[in-house]
């Protein structure tokens, strides 16, 4: 391959086709570029504007984080019930406006009101986000779609960390303000993306009323969702761990940290797309699980290398964990988009979507205290035992996933079959057709044998 088709291979793996996919991917930088000037800023404008103290941050937003994880499921069944786009849309709005009123906030009391509110808000949004990428497209375009969104994620968060620079120079209390009416407006002009995408029907309810918490009866589902939070704690390992250990362990400097989010970024960028590839099928999402698995256990015998070199070795070393660990944050989540693409049902998909989600919640609530005293607080040797437990997971993922695919899902006697409409080829604000047709249509033999061959299969 020459360096021209080099050029445009590695350009069309970060560029979105023109269509819906792009207009997704678009929509997700223009909210990422808000939220991550935010994020890079929130601890100053809550500690600076807010007058708050680090200890009553750290409570409130663990309390938010136990609301938003016991109300995903239930808050995901309001995308079944009231459809993903006006759930989504209505959503940004609430958020816009909750954004807007943070700088009038008012002691710990109206702090704890407005990050509970954004908690729940936050995850209700971010279920009918994924259920509106699945149900308008076409389930070989599903996967491939999330990644161009979560490339286009890594580019805004970029864009607003490099805004909350001048902000955190500037230092006055109108720059903190700013910074959030700014991602205020971000949400704003999101919504107006979100409005102006195709229509897509809600899914026809079940001729029975099932609970909004009937999903979590469908264990086969629920053992998959927690084997890919397990396997989702690369985050943590990337940005909790990883910094602990070369400040504790090694010899590498400390702008080496930065570095190494800088590194991750671009990889996600530029290689997310690629990563994706063969993960749109049941067996290829739970391959992709198991490959992000083994690398997790690579990355966990490479890095206690580092505490046993020098210098430039050290950083060669600290660099190719890196590396590894992005790959598997990569390869891991395509497999994620893919069990949520395929497995669950359509009138239920905002349920089993919020179910999936709760893994990846108990994950971020367990594994930074676990995983720091495994890996930073023995000194070193946690790494092994840590490395087993991914290899574990990794070797349970594809007979745990083949599993939960043998299963009715919830509402179901036999799974069912989708042919959706080739979504690019639908002008924005027109409506999609409906994407199933009736629960039971296909008997389970024909599904195994399009999943094998990897076309028509059902649904992070």
């Amino acid at each position: 391959m020459g360096t021209r088709d080099t050029i445009r291979t590695a350009v069309r793996d970060v560029v979105p086709p023109a269509g819906l996919t792009r207009a997704l991917a678009v929509q997700a930088m223009v909210y990422a570029v808000g939220h991550g000037l935010f994020m890079a800023g929130s601890a100053v404008f809550f500690t600076r504007a807010l007058g708050l103290s680090p200890a009553q941050v750290g409570l409130g937003l663990s309390i938010a984080a136990g609301v938003s994880l016991l109300g995903t499921v239930p808050l995901g069944a309001l995308t079944d019930r009231y459809g993903a786009q006006r759930v989504w849309l209505v959503g940004m709005f609430a958020e816009a406006v909750l954004f807007a009123a943070y700088p009038f906030v008012g002691g710990f009391a109206g702090f704890l009101a407005v990050v509970v509110a954004l908690a729940v808000v936050d995850a209700t949004t971010g279920v009918a986000r994924q259920v509106y990428s699945i149900n308008v497209l076409a389930p070989e375009e599903r996967v491939t779609a999330l990644a161009y969104q979560r490339s286009a994620l890594n580019v805004g968060f970029g864009l607003g960390a490099v805004i909350s620079g001048v902000v955190l120079a500037v230092d006055t209390m109108a720059a903190y303000r700013g910074m959030v009416w700014f991602n205020a407006l971000m949400l704003l002009v999101t919504a107006v993306f979100v409005y102006r995408l195709p229509r897509v029907p809600v899914a026809a309810a079940p001729a029975r009323r099932t609970s909004r918490l009937a999903v979590f009866r469908d264990r086969p589902f629920l053992a998959v969702s927690l084997l890919a939070g397990l396997l989702s704690s690369h985050g943590t390992l990337y940005l909790v761990v990883l910094p602990l250990w070369v400040l504790s362990h090694t010899d590498a400097p400390r702008t080496l940290i930065a570095a190494l989010v800088l590194l991750n970024t671009i990889l996600a960028v530029l290689l997310q797309v690629r990563a994706s590839r063969g993960a749109d099928t049941v067996a290829g999402a739970g391959r992709a699980l198991r490959n992000g698995g083994l690398l997790i256990a690579l990355f966990c015998l490479i890095l206690p290398v580092s505490a046993l070199t020098g210098g430039v070795a050290t950083i060669g070393v600290l660099v190719g964990a890196a590396v590894v660990l992005t790959l598997a944050e990569l390869v891991q989540s395509a497999g994620a988009w893919g069990i949520s693409s395929t497995l669950p049902p359509a009138a239920h998909r905002g349920a089993y979507v919020g179910a999936f989600r709760l893994g990846g919640q108990l994950q971020n609530l367990a594994a930074p205290a676990g995983l720091t005293a495994l890996g930073v607080s023995t000194g070193g040797w946690g790494w092994l035992p840590m490395a087993v437990l991914f290899i574990a997971a990794a070797l349970a993922a594809g007979p745990m996933v083949a599993w939960a695919d043998r299963r009715p899902r919830l509402g179901e006697t036999v799974p069912m079959s989708e042919t959706v409409p080739t979504s690019e080829a639908v002008p924005a604000g027109d409506t999609v057709p409906a994407a199933e047709p009736a629960e039971g249509q296909r008997p389970r033999a024909a599904r195994a044998m399009s999943s094998a061959t990897g076309s028509g299969t059902l649904d992070r």
